[in-house]
């Protein structure tokens, strides 16, 4: 007969597997239908190309713009003096909300994601907002899957001091992909050191599972996960907050 410890085990794994099948959304179809759609936070209104609704697969959550989108963008408009002058890196960053945002006071900023699909309409909004021209962009759009040495080798080599800021919004949606994140964002991290770059992450709590993961793998990265006060909050009628992680 097992033991307690192995039947707690056992409860848990079965537990995460269905919290992560509530995560994770069902394929359907590439659907490219996107419109010029207005964002407003404070002072400043956005234009970009987005879909209107989830009609698309797990890994094309990237034409959306989500509810943690919204949180960072909100936070980031009312704290515009933490981006003044920075470089920064966006993970995740789908059609380019927080980037384009953060476009308007930062002196770099290089969005990121992993889909190809998800990645022609980034770079269209980036055009959209003229940041892509020259042979110096402000902005630009790059490949970068999280856990791939190439992929983030080949940003490094392009921006071999690293980033003031790395930013993801909304970016935890499968438990698997939560290590590879922290692999990313250490090695990111520690290019510029202890205290000379943050990683700023708006996080929207849709499974308890999640929720503990990504706690657990910012201690096993050596990183202090602050919660910034005053940002928790409900966004889309889910619980969402600003984390500032900093290595140890």
């Amino acid at each position: 007969m097992g033991s307690e410890s192995e039947k707690r085990r056992e409860a848990n794994k079965e537990e995460e597997e269905e919290e992560e099948e509530i995560v994770c959304l069902e394929s359907f179809f590439i659907n490219d239908d996107y419109q010029l759609t207005k964002f407003t936070f404070g002072s400043h209104v956005l234009e970009l190309y987005c879909l209107q609704s989830a009609s698309t697969d797990f890994d094309l959550t990237g034409q959306l713009v989500w509810p943690g989108a919204m949180l960072m963008n909100g936070y980031l408009s009312e704290n515009a003096e933490i981006l003044q002058g920075c470089s920064i890196l966006e993970l995740g960053s789908g059609v380019g909300i927080t980037g384009v945002l953060c476009s308007k006071f930062c002196r770099k900023v290089i969005f990121t994601d992993h889909n190809d699909e998800v990645l022609k309409i980034l770079k269209k909004n980036i055009e959209l907002h003229g940041h892509s021209s020259g042979p110096n962009p402000s902005a630009e759009a790059a490949k970068l899957e999280w856990g791939n040495s190439d992929h983030l080798g080949e940003i490094l080599q392009k921006h071999k001091y690293g980033f003031d800021l790395i930013l993801g919004a909304d970016i935890c949606f499968q438990q698997s992909s939560v290590p590879l994140l922290f692999d990313s964002v250490e090695q990111l991290l520690r290019i510029r050191g202890h205290g000379n770059c943050k990683f700023i992450l708006a996080y929207v709590s849709r499974a308890r599972q999640m929720d503990s993961a990504i706690l657990r793998e910012g201690a096993q990265h050596g990183m202090l996960m602050n919660e910034v006060s005053g940002t928790r909050c409900t966004v889309a009628n889910l619980e969402g907050v600003i984390y500032e992680i900093n290595l140890q």
